[in-house]
């Protein structure tokens, strides 16, 4: 189920608070919150936490309680939701709409009812667009550059948020909703979210930029203008352990931006981005192991990521063990990741960490894969290269000193 609506734009009152996705089996604690069950028992029972994580109230129990009426309105809106629409606001609704968006005191209130109203479907969407409705709430989004300080309006520019998140940026027509929502103010004020917003908030804003990575958007000036911040702010949703999905976006975003120029991968590690991925990938699988390898990797084809890299004594063990244990595509970019090291970077202690740590066993096991590849050529290279070093320890194994001479004879 969540797979299948996980872009529909939830009830607030459905969400956990924990991970700001539906709950598909929500439990009450004694606080009287409502979180969703495997949620809240890592909580517990993982982290060792005693308290509650929305109001961060001690408890005296860890007691849970489905909370089954809950569950009964969740199931209801989501049949609601798979029916087809009886009906569609219309252009002058819109503009009405709008026009009183603009000028009421009460704009959060008026910002949820508007999205509400694009949760209807696409046709409500394109029609928000052709009303100029994107330019009216980026209005509001802009206006937390002045006014920061004051909570209404922090908080109308979250909803603000809330609304632009729901429009399908690469695929609009309209080349000026993207021109809008990336020019300096509308980035600025999604980074200053993104530091200081609540963690749904957060999720709209990484949302978006996900969605802005998909298209041909030059991050060029966005990273001289607003890099540090913006680069902090990624890595923090990176290291988020509760909300997978910001954190999935925060990742994506970074291979977009760190593809893209050597700049921008300068700019990440200067704020510590290598360390941090470092430390993630031994708790990571999947999808989000490959996507930190392929970080990494981006990152070592610099000499100053490379020096990152081998000064963290997490770096070598963590790739090791990822060798031909997630993926094909998290072997090739540990192969390397360690072709770069080695090559580049090459010294006693680090052709020492990758024979203890395991590195070069597994580059003999990857020459036996068949058929010739990028990959298996790199293999080959490393221990043409190295063998002679690794053969001198005696903890290396003599059936590989014996595999290693005949590769060096031919």
């Amino acid at each position: 189920m969540q797979t299948e609506m996980e872009m529909k734009d939830y009830p607030l009152d459905f969400r956990c608070p924990i991970s700001m996705e539906l709950m598909t089996d929500p439990v009450t604690i004694c606080t009287g919150v409502t979180y969703e069950r495997k949620n809240i028992e890592k909580w517990f029972f993982i982290y060792k936490k005693k308290t509650c994580p929305a109001t961060m109230q001690s408890i005296n129990t860890l007691d849970i309680t489905p909370n089954h009426t809950l569950n009964r309105l969740i199931q209801a809106w989501i049949n609601k939701q798979q029916s087809p629409p009886t009906s569609s606001i219309h252009h002058h609704d819109f503009i009405s709409l709008l026009s009183t968006l603009h000028s009421t005191p009460f704009k959060v209130t008026s910002l949820k009812k508007l999205r509400s109203i694009l949760q209807t479907g696409d046709h409500t969407k394109a029609e928000f667009i052709r009303s100029g409705g994107v330019q009216i709430v980026v209005q509001i989004l802009v206006q937390i550059l002045v006014e920061n300080s004051d909570f209404v309006a922090f908080r109308a520019s979250e909803e603000a948020l809330g609304v632009l998140h729901q429009l399908p940026l690469p695929e609009v027509e309209h080349e000026k909703v993207l021109e809008i929502l990336t020019n300096r103010e509308s980035l600025m004020s999604m980074v200053i979210i993104l530091q200081s917003g609540s963690a749904e908030a957060r999720l709209y804003a990484i949302t978006i930029f996900q969605k802005i990575a998909k298209t041909d958007f030059n991050w060029n000036s966005m990273i001289e203008d607003q890099g540090i911040d913006f680069f902090k702010s990624l890595l923090e949703l990176v290291s988020d352990e509760i909300c997978s999905k910001a954190s999935s976006c925060a990742l994506d975003v970074l291979i977009e931006i760190l593809s893209s120029s050597k700049k921008s991968r300068l700019r990440a590690i200067e704020v510590g981005a290598v360390s941090v991925l470092i430390e993630l990938l031994p708790e990571s699988s999947g999808s989000k192991c490959e996507k930190v390898m392929v970080l990494i990797k981006l990152m070592c084809e610099s000499a100053e990521g490379r020096m990152c890299f081998v000064g963290h004594k997490m770096g070598i063990p963590a790739v090791s063990k990822k060798l031909l244990h997630v993926s094909n595509t998290t072997t090739k970019m540990g192969v390397k990741i360690l072709w770069l090291i080695s090559s580049f970077q090459q010294s006693e202690r680090v052709l020492e960490e990758m024979l203890i740590y395991g590195s070069v066993k597994k580059l003999v096991a990857l020459l036996h894969m068949e058929g010739r590849s990028s990959t298996k050529e790199k293999v080959i290279k490393m221990l043409k290269l190295h063998a002679n070093s690794w053969r001198r320890y005696p903890c290396f194994p003599c059936d590989l000193k014996e595999y290693l001479g005949l590769l060096l004879s031919s």
